[in-house]
Formats: structure tokens, sequence, C-alpha cells
């Protein structure tokens, strides 16, 4: 499994992923889940990947490609990334490679009891028009991020919610939600071995002066080490620092 979060803020996007798949309880490797797939003067799209592999493989492989025309008198027409007029428009296309991709490894699959499912998270920004994130479930329908809730997870999310849930605010800077990002990916790999480092990051700023920022937190990576100590201190302090119930007393 893996665990992956998209954050839309007033200032930006981020995008986060661990990079932990198994095949079983002893067999652990290192697979990248965070992945562009369109880059241009008018657009980044980049996407993380949750759920069945191979059908996550397949769709990105599909979407990079280029899916039919609607018109079938167009034989050699293909719709792309790179050709999309909108990030609504994008997550369509995503949402029809998934489908592809789901029906043919099903059938390769069909008879083993193997599930199938894949979830995306689907963020970035095409013209001129702000960034956007889109959660795209298994069977390719999805969803936008609006400002009631500015966040979506995929994969082991329930470990790595409640942080955000508390503290992630559409107006915070980018630097503190980035922090509560890591502090959600920390208490996750705390709790599930599904979820490792490293950890691929994306930041988009939405003042587009701003560089894209893409980063590998890696095993051992300073900040993240620091955090995570702080982390577990300051919250052995605050749980001791309260009361015990008076009918304890």
């Amino acid at each position: 499994m893996t665990y992956c979060v998209g954050m839309l803020l007033d200032e930006g996007l981020i995008l986060m992923a661990d990079t932990r798949t198994n095949a079983g309880v002893d067999n652990f490797s290192i697979y990248k889940k965070l992945h562009l797939l369109s880059d241009g003067e008018d657009r980044n799209i980049f996407a993380c990947t949750a759920g069945n592999l191979s059908v996550s493989q397949t769709a990105i492989s599909i979407v990079r490609e280029g899916l039919p025309v609607e018109d079938p008198a167009d034989e050699d027409g293909r719709r792309t990334l790179d050709e999309v007029p909108t990030m609504f428009r994008a997550a369509q296309l995503l949402g029809a490679a998934k489908q592809v991709a789901t029906h043919q490894v099903a059938q390769a699959l069909a008879g083993i009891n193997v599930p199938v499912g894949a979830s995306t998270l689907l963020g970035g920004r095409v013209g001129d028009a702000p960034p956007e994130l889109y959660l795209i479930y298994d069977a390719g329908n999805f969803i936008q991020c609006k400002t009631d809730t500015p966040f979506f997870q995929i994969g082991e999310t329930k470990y790595g919610r409640p942080i955000l849930d508390r503290e992630l605010k559409r107006d915070m800077p980018l630097a503190d939600a980035l922090k509560f990002g890591f502090l959600s990916f920390d208490a996750a790999i705390a709790s599930n071995l599904g979820v490792a480092r490293p950890i691929d990051i994306m930041v988009m700023p939405a003042d587009r002066s701003r560089p894209i920022l893409t980063r590998r937190i890696e095993r051992r990576d300073d900040y993240f080490d620091d955090l995570s100590d702080r982390w577990a201190e300051a919250l052995s302090k605050a749980s001791h620092g309260i009361p015990n119930p008076p009918f304890m007393t």
C-alpha cells in the first residue's frame, strides 16, 4: 500500500507521496508514486497514485501515449494531456485511461483474488488558471477539491488524517502546510508498515514567478528526523500535562 496527500491552498498546491509498495509482509520495495504527466509552457500536471500498481502504471502509460479520439473516422487521432484546455478535461482523460487500465488488468487477473482498485490525485494548472486538485476514484469518476476541505488523501489515510483535520487551513502559507504534511506522514509511518520513506514532494506556488519545487525525502533526512523527534517529545509533554480524569482520584 502507500499514502499520498494533496493540499490545495490560497498560496498554491502541494502533492506528497511515499514510495512503499509490497507483495506480502516480507516483500517490500520502492516505487515512485508521484509522476510528472505533462510539462509545457502553459501547463504543469502531476499525479500521485495508490492501490494496484499494475493498474496505476498502465493508466499512466495510456494517458502518456494518448487515448483514441471520440470521432471514429479519425483513426490516427489521440487525446493527450499536452492538449487538454483545462484541468477538468485532464481529470476526465485520466479517468478514462483508468477505466481502460482497470478492465485490462481485471481480465488478466480473472479467477485470482487480487484487488484491482487504484486511486489517483491529479494536480496542476493549465493555461492562466490557478492550480487545481482532483481525486480520481477506482472507477474513473472524480471530484474536485473545494474550499470546505483543502486536502485529499489516498492509500493508508486514517493515521495521517487527524493532524490535517485539526490544523490545515486554506489560507496557510505553503511552508506551514508542508510541515503539517510531514507530520501526517510521520503518523502514518509510525502506525503502518505499508507507509515508509522515501517521500516525494511537489510544491507549486500560485505565484507563477516562483519556481515549482520537487524533492525526495530520503530514508535518512535531517529535517524529517528532527521533526519526528520534536513531535514525539511535544506529544509526550502535552499528554502528561493534561490532568487525569477527576473521577480516578
